[in-house]
């Protein structure tokens, strides 16, 4: 554990993993992200800007979301990440089905299942 200054008030606190944000940041974060979660399935075809602009959170932060697989978009939906391998066009976390299975092959392979 160390100590680390939060990233969105400056408050100095014991941080242990995640987001360099202090437990009543994180609190608010995750209260934001309830919000942001539902405004999304209410708004299924809303953009990412006009998201961010909503909802008064940053692309970043929303970005972060779809990343950590915690926010999903619909399949014809204008939000989107890319791929972090082939750079295809995905809806949430860091890969597409095809570089996940090429990994999990790869992963298999080196264990000798």
């Amino acid at each position: 554990m160390e100590i680390a200054t939060c990233k969105n008030c400056g408050k100095l606190f014991n941080y242990i993993r995640g987001q360099a944000l202090c437990p009543a940041c994180q609190k608010e974060m995750d209260a934001k992200f309830k919000e942001v979660k539902k405004y999304v399935y209410d708004h299924p075809n809303v953009g990412i800007h006009q998201l961010a602009k909503d909802m008064e959170v940053s692309v970043q932060q929303i970005n972060r979301w779809v990343r950590e697989e915690r926010l999903i978009f619909s399949e014809d939906s204008d939000i989107g990440v890319f791929c972090e391998k082939c750079g295809a066009l995905i809806r949430t976390g860091r890969l597409c089905d095809k570089c996940k299975k090429e990994l999990m092959g790869g992963l298999s392979n080196a264990a000798g299942l």
